[in-house]
């Protein structure tokens, strides 16, 4: 365990256990309920989120808060198991926090949306773009990022346009994965295409040698990948070590330096689609704001994709109150979200509506080059 990952790990446990008072209630404060994995092979994902949200909500605290209340986050782990997740959310709607924040995953955010929805507590930027938790529209439910059907489109696109029309799905095997494998189907079927095979993991696990067995077998020329890094690292090496010599394709929430970091050198090649501009490329001024407040927060922080989503998810959070007038409520802040129109961050536009609460529809592809580095 590195040293970021040690001190988190003794912060979050700390505050676990020690359980929060009702500072949450105090007129100062500003509670966030944060239901993530931050233990498990997920456990990167929660970390980096969370980490990357909280560098944007301590610049503003350290400014006065927002209308003089400082914004905390309460995190309690799911490990990345549903049912888990509910309970977490059912504690923290009872504890009353101002709203759910940043939860990581398509079946936990799916367990927790109907809780939300039922108490009426905003569910502000999931780590998933499953078509489920937009469609139908929530009143309750904000989406920062890009949907998975967004990705897929762009990742079957480029690979059609290569001339790579045998492609194969590797999937976790729950709503997460399924909602992949159906953006690749929706994609593929646009060009009279369909998977020429797919294959699936149980979540959380490594399990992988049947679903290789199955995929290499039908030779493909692309294998899409809808999982958590653990299980995509796995694949990739065990299918290279059985002669596949096609390319791996990822969607955004596998975790794109938690992929690098577990393949190292395996990494070479591997293409990851993204929803949010580059951290290593700082053309954007939003990349150059980000990295230089990573910088500025020390060694806790790392600047990189899921840290990046974290803190753009916690910036648009803050226009919202601020937006939503003096009197901050949970309605003051939709009100506020709802009339924030189109807005460009620094290079990466978002836009909300009473009618539209999908902030973005950015996508664009990165690759990993073996040596822990991602090329945009």
């Amino acid at each position: 365990m590195n040293l970021t990952r040690r001190k988190f790990s003794i912060a979050a446990g700390a505050s676990m256990l020690a359980g929060f008072n009702v500072a949450h209630a105090q007129a100062d404060k500003i509670i966030l309920g944060q239901s993530a994995a931050f233990t498990g092979p997920a456990a990167q994902l929660g970390i980096q989120f969370y980490q990357g949200a909280k560098v944007y909500f301590d610049q503003v605290n350290a400014q006065g808060g927002v209308g003089k209340r400082l914004i905390e986050i309460r995190n309690l782990d799911d490990g990345y198991e549903p049912d888990r997740c509910a309970e977490n959310t059912r504690k923290l709607i009872a504890d009353d926090v101002f709203a759910l924040f940043g939860y990581i995953g398509t079946p936990t955010s799916i367990a927790a949306l109907p809780l939300a929805t039922k108490d009426k507590v905003p569910f502000f930027a999931p780590f998933t773009g499953a078509m489920a938790l937009r469609d139908p529209f929530n009143k309750y439910a904000f989406h920062v990022r890009a949907s998975y059907n967004d990705e897929t489109g762009l990742i079957v696109k480029q690979l059609t346009s290569l001339g790579l029309k045998k492609i194969a799905v590797f999937y976790q095997n729950d709503a997460y994965g399924k909602a992949g494998l159906d953006g690749v189907t929706l994609a593929l079927s646009a060009q009279n295409l369909k998977p020429v095979a797919q294959a699936t993991v149980e979540r959380n696990t490594v399990n992988v040698a049947a679903a290789v067995k199955t995929l290499v077998a039908a030779g493909p020329d692309a294998v899409v990948q809808i999982g958590a890094y653990k299980a995509c690292a796995a694949f990739i090496r065990e299918a290279r070590k059985a002669g596949y010599g096609g390319t791996f394709y990822n969607v955004s929430f596998v975790g794109t330096q938690a992929l690098a970091d577990e393949l190292g050198k395996d990494g070479a090649g591997v293409v990851v689609s993204q929803v949010m501009p580059s951290p290593y490329n700082t053309a954007r001024p939003i990349a150059r704001e980000f990295v230089d407040a990573v910088k500025a927060a020390g060694k806790d922080a790392q600047a990189n994709f899921s840290s990046m989503e974290g803190y753009v998810a916690a910036k648009v959070m803050v226009d919202g109150l601020k937006r939503g007038g003096a009197k901050i409520s949970r309605e003051s802040l939709i009100s506020g979200l709802e009339g924030m129109g189109s807005q460009s961050l620094g290079g990466f536009s978002v836009s909300f509506s009473p009618t539209d609460h999908v902030a973005s529809s950015f996508v664009e592809l990165s690759m990993l080059t073996g040596d822990g580095r991602v090329r945009t």
